[in-house]
């Protein structure tokens, strides 16, 4: 008996310690755990990332991201054609099979043009620096932490918008309790009509130094229809 009393104390002391963090204590905790060492802010490395989908082939993206320089390289290769848009600070370069001689219908087959290069650029930087890409300015959280039951398991939860200037869309982010690990984020353009996708995250894969996410099985919110998975290569 006088141990499963202290086991209950001890439970009703995780739940209310749960329940009075901050939304800035649950960030820097789960940071703490992805990016223990800080190596997000000078990240200079290279990851790879395979696109498995239901009805397509895989694409294999390589990454290589130097944040100090501002160089950004992305490499993909899809059914035996290869491509690239890269940043250097300001200026952009693509290439179409090793060559930057590009056709208009090719540069139009396959996205090929700054604008897009910048979404992707944008897109990686910020799915793979999640967490800690929740300190960007103009990133706003919600200062109450929620907790939601989210296919049969608790989670810290914390939601997060963000200036007219960065983006319309509302996200949540859900950690684990006990090791605040990054498990699950979704996020919506409209929540009222439940449109939008959830991320469910499996693995660790250490990057510099930071624990990233080895894949990422994305879902449609409003019918569970999924969509595909990311996985982490080095």
């Amino acid at each position: 008996m006088r141990y499963f009393i202290l086991f209950v104390a001890l439970c009703l002391g995780t739940i209310s310690q749960a329940q009075d963090i901050s939304a800035e204590q649950l960030l820097d905790k789960t940071i703490a755990f992805h990016d223990p060492n800080g190596n997000w802010k000078t990240f200079d490395g290279d990851f790879k990332v395979l696109m498995k989908s239901p009805n397509s082939s895989d694409r294999l993206s390589t990454i290589t991201l130097d944040i100090p320089e501002r160089q950004f390289h992305l490499l993909v290769e899809k059914d035996g054609v290869s491509y690239t848009y890269a940043f250097d600070k300001g200026n952009c370069t693509t290439t179409l099979n090793g060559s930057a001689e590009i056709s208009d219908e090719d540069r139009k087959t396959y996205r090929l043009t700054c604008d897009r290069g910048e979404t992707m650029k944008n897109y990686y930087t910020y799915l793979y620096g999640l967490p800690m890409k929740l300190k960007d300015p103009g990133t706003l959280l919600d200062e109450k932490v929620q907790k939601k039951t989210f296919k049969g398991k608790e989670y810290l939860v914390l939601k997060v918008t963000y200036e007219k200037s960065v983006g319309s869309d509302v996200w949540y982010f859900y950690f684990d309790p006990k090791t605040y690990a990054m498990e699950v984020y979704q996020f919506y353009h409209d929540e009222s009509k439940n449109d939008g996708e959830y991320i469910l995250l499996e693995g660790l894969e250490s990057i510099n130094g930071i624990q990233m996410p080895k894949t990422r099985a994305w879902y449609l919110n409003k019918d569970d229809n999924y969509l595909g998975t990311d996985i982490l290569e080095k």
